[in-house]
């Protein structure tokens, strides 16, 4: 009798649904409303430089993932001090059937840039549903990615079902800043193993205000973000006395000499996909000149096109740009210092210090150029056929027939981090933004589609309970 009434007992406990039958279930509403309640919690906390508040975001994280079940020590938080404020990376492991295989780092960050509130129409870190959208800083860059991976870890474990290999949250707590927390979250060892990363703030794409796909892109590449100063100094004088040795003309003329100085084609294969596939889409003219410069990159006249449409010709060359000036100290007096600022987006491959001694032979020799903080140069991850794979079937998940594309990005994530390290590293994700109306990252009234970011619990399944 009391065999009986123990297995009675034991069919009466709930199966997790993986278990009993190897499939995980879909992502239900429920599901996708408490992922948007976990946005809304993450964006509520101002995770801003000089702020202070990361740990507690990490704090509200860990909190949600214990109680799914994750043991404390799968949960590793990595503090770093910076300016005397303390911020925190974030590293969750889910651990895999097979522990011998190599992780994959899945990666997002918990920091923002802050917000003007003046400037927004609602409070940016009040988040706020209207129109649907989840208005709030942060709802795009990058909480969502973050809200995403750790509700689709929960969701998972709570199906019972268990990864191949360990699957790794790799969180970023400054990564708006410095990413000296992503540098400490790769020095972990289970990081720092990883086979390869998947960036949740480099994948996407666009899509029409109905909601049909138009491109998505699986960041490969980045840029290195270069900073220069470009100084000349002088002995001065009294303004009533001029002469031609003005620090503020010759710095004019330095600048002159730098704007025209013109960094070749350079493509690797990411970029010559790209370029390809926007002379197909666009045609004209400028497809035209974007073919011929594939096998002529010096040829003039097709460089004249390109140089038309700088939101194209960035992916070709190296750009350098002037974007601040200070000079003189006294409305009465001859300048003794005139300092621009020159930012430079360097093709990966290309050595920042080889721009530098360009800019310098550009400018003159009365002119000094030095590099302003550190600029970090990372190679191109070559995509994998089987990673690609992977990615594109989370894209059909959420938008059948859309295609993937390899991308190299002119701005910075955390991935030029991973890719320096040694840990090969793709864009991921499909959240569709209508554009420009939703590109509002950094900017006021930022905004995610409550739709697209729903879909994202269906992409996300997809792709980690098919990791090899």
């Amino acid at each position: 009798m009391l065999r009986i009434a123990l297995i009675l007992s034991l069919a009466a406990v709930p199966v997790p649904a993986a278990a009993a039958t190897g499939k995980v279930p879909a992502p239900s509403e429920a599901d996708r409303a408490q992922a948007i309640a976990l946005l809304k919690q993450l964006v509520a906390i101002p995770t801003a430089k000089g702020r202070g508040r990361v740990p507690e975001l990490v704090d509200v994280i860990a909190v949600r993932l214990k109680t799914a079940g994750f043991a404390p020590e799968d949960i590793v938080r990595r503090p770093v001090t910076i300016d005397g404020e303390q911020t925190m990376g974030l590293i969750v492991r889910y651990a895999g059937r097979d522990p011998s295989l190599p992780p994959v780092a899945l990666l997002a960050h918990m920091d923002v840039v802050d917000a003007v509130a003046g400037n927004w129409a609602t409070e940016p870190y009040n988040p706020v549903e209207k129109d649907g959208y989840l208005y709030g800083r942060g709802t795009q860059d990058n909480k969502f990615g973050v809200a995403v991976l750790v509700e689709t870890f929960v969701r998972l474990r709570r199906d019972g079902w268990r990864p191949g290999r360990d699957l790794l949250l790799a969180f970023s707590g400054d990564e708006e800043t410095g990413m000296q927390s992503t540098r400490a979250v790769i020095a972990h060892p289970w990081v720092a193993r990883a086979a390869y990363a998947l960036n949740s703030d480099a994948g996407g794409g666009s899509v029409t205000a109905e909601g049909r796909p138009i491109a998505f892109g699986m960041q490969a590449a980045e840029k290195t973000n270069a900073t220069f100063a470009v100084k000349v100094k002088n002995r001065g004088g009294h303004s009533s006395v001029p002469r031609d040795d003005n620090a503020i003309y010759q710095l004019a003329h330095a600048l002159t000499r730098i704007e025209s100085t013109r960094f070749p084609v350079q493509l690797n294969s990411v970029t010559r996909a790209m370029v390809a596939r926007v002379a197909a889409e666009r045609g004209g003219a400028l497809g035209e000149a974007l073919t011929r410069l594939t096998t002529a990159p010096s040829d003039a006249k097709a460089l004249a096109v390109v140089r038309r449409y700088p939101d194209v010709s960035n992916i070709l060359w190296t750009t350098c740009v002037a974007t601040m000036l200070e000079a003189g100290n006294a409305p009465n007096a001859l300048p003794q210092n005139a300092t621009a600022t020159v930012n430079c987006r360097i093709l990966p491959g290309v050595a920042v210090e080889s721009v530098r001694q360009e800019l310098a032979g550009a400018a003159g020799p009365d002119t000094a150029i030095t590099l302003v903080g550190e600029a970090v140069e990372s190679p191109v991850s070559e995509p994998r056929a089987e990673v690609t794979a992977l990615l594109q079937a989370g894209l059909s998940t959420t938008y059948p027939g859309a295609t993937l594309h390899p991308t190299m990005s002119s701005g910075g994530t955390e991935g030029r981090e991973y890719r320096r390290a040694g840990i090969p590293t793709w864009g991921a994700g499909s959240l569709g933004l209508v554009l420009p109306e939703d590109s509002r990252a950094h900017g006021t009234d930022e905004r995610i589609p409550l739709r697209a970011f729903g879909r994202e619990l269906d992409y996300w399944q997809e792709v980690l309970t098919h990791i090899k």
